[in-house]
């Protein structure tokens, strides 16, 4: 069975002059879930949570129920509040519908993007290559989100943005996984790149292609990289079972 006994304690948070305080604190608890420090399955205390990231209890709820609706945090009747625990068929219907919405995106970008955009898309690119040499995680992960919200920016379709916002926010936690797993990082970029040429070409046929066909590969890479996590994890139970 596994735990969900918290180890660390969130870190109080930071205000920010432009942000309402309940988008701040949404975005404390967000990150503490991708993470890994507020576990799957953890039961969430409204007080504890406030204590620990300094604010009132206000704020807190309030961000609960941005949480909730982005599908991190579930509210069981007369049991309490959760991170929510996404199984692999959950993660199988995520990626289902964001393949067909990221085809769709990237078919509208093709007919819709602006010369500056496709030039950032392929300046991304470069820094990107350059972060895979000199294996710069982070930086790599950073250009990978500047990158999609250009590419969904270039749909001109403020919906269709708003929800893939959502689909990926879902599916960030699993980022590490799928970019750590042998030879998952240079095959994205190759994905990006033909993605790019095929959008600078006008080609809304072929770029919605090496979209849903990117978004396959990155199913089957994040789950065969959970299977071995959990095989991995097995292993370690048996050796060290205390």
């Amino acid at each position: 069975m596994k735990s969900n006994v918290r180890h660390r304690t969130l870190e109080p948070i930071k205000l920010d002059a432009y942000k309402p305080l309940r988008e701040v604190v949404s975005q404390a608890l967000r990150q503490a879930i991708k993470d890994g420090v507020l576990l799957p399955g953890e039961r969430l205390m409204e007080i504890q949570l406030a204590e620990e990231l300094g604010v009132s209890r206000t704020p807190i709820r309030e961000a609960i129920r941005i949480l909730e609706q982005e599908g991190f945090i579930v509210m069981v009747p007369r049991r309490g509040t959760y991170v929510a625990d996404i199984s692999l068929k959950d993660i199988a219907q995520v990626f289902e519908i964001r393949s067909a919405l990221e085809e769709l995106a990237a078919g509208l970008a093709a007919e819709r993007i602006t010369p500056d955009e496709l030039e950032q898309l392929e300046r991304i690119l470069v820094e990107i290559n350059e972060f895979i040499a000199h294996d710069e995680f982070d930086k790599i992960v950073d250009a990978d989100i500047r990158f999609h919200e250009i590419l969904y920016q270039a749909s001109r379709n403020d919906r269709l943005v708003d929800i893939l916002h959502n689909l990926r926010e879902q599916m960030l936690r699993f980022r590490s996984i799928s970019m750590h797993y042998p030879g998952r990082l240079a095959a994205t970029w190759e994905e990006h790149r033909r993605l790019v040429e095929f959008i600078a070409d006008k080609n809304s046929s072929m770029a919605r292609k090496v979209a849903k066909k990117h978004m396959e590969n990155s199913e089957k890479t994040l789950l065969k990289g959970i299977s071995k996590d959990e095989a991995s994890a097995r292993i370690v139970h048996e050796l060290f079972p205390h």
